[in-house]
């Protein structure tokens, strides 16, 4: 009997693994529509700003929106700690050595949360600009970071990512003057693998452009 070839096992396996999946993120999405929730998956590279992100955000409107947070990490919970320090629902997801979250891990953690109607559900994804672009995970948006301090070009590195996003939020504006950064060269970059997506220009630190955000947020939910 001859072994099935190496490469066409890999990928039967891995569309068997991205199907089961979908199937599941479909289901999550089905939650947050019938209960007007927005649901937004933040992705990004590591120390993009993500998490001083939600704590602002937490922080400046957790008074006027009810918020729940998913938090992604491979190791600790750390990150959880701090979303629960600004007065937010939090459930850590650890991925050990998994690079990514999971439609069945947000599954999970949406029974463990229980998110009110008309809420919004924010999901912090591990850091990774490739892994988490291939999973759906119910999202309605899907939220990309990239903080100055990365590189101009790294939406033609990872077009995945940046194709699949549905706003790009360049942070940590504040450093601009100290760096040689092109923005319109990012926006360049990221509009030819994705030419429909939106850009916000913030400081999470400073609080620059934050308002825009949050007008953002207000827009995207169901019940805008």
């Amino acid at each position: 009997m001859t072994a099935p070839e190496p490469s066409k096992t890999l990928v039967e396996l891995e569309r068997d693994i991205l199907d089961k999946n979908n199937r599941l993120a479909e289901r999550n999405r089905g939650f947050f529509e019938a209960r007007d929730i927005l649901a937004l998956n933040l992705v990004s590279s590591p120390g993009s700003g993500k998490t001083a992100l939600l704590e602002r955000t937490l922080t400046d409107i957790g008074g006027k929106i009810n918020f729940a947070v998913i938090e992604g990490d491979q190791q600790t919970s750390r990150d959880a700690e701090r979303i629960a320090a600004a007065g937010s629902a939090v459930v850590q997801i650890n991925t050990g050595k998994g690079c990514h979250l999971e439609a069945s891990m947000v599954h999970d953690a949406i029974r463990q949360l229980q998110p009110e109607g008309n809420s919004v559900v924010m999901i912090e994804n591990v850091g990774n600009l490739v892994c988490p672009s291939l999973f759906d995970l119910g999202e309605s948006k899907r939220v990309v970071v990239i903080s100055i301090t990365e590189g101009e070009d790294k939406p033609i590195k990872y077009p995945d990512m940046f194709r699949s996003a549905d706003l790009c939020v360049i942070n940590k504006i504040d450093l601009l003057p100290y760096l040689k950064f092109d923005l319109n060269a990012l926006r360049d970059y990221a509009l030819q693998v994705n030419p429909k997506l939106e850009f916000l220009e913030v400081s999470a630190t400073v609080g620059t452009g934050m308002e825009a955000w949050y007008q953002w947020i207000q827009q995207a939910r169901p019940s805008a």
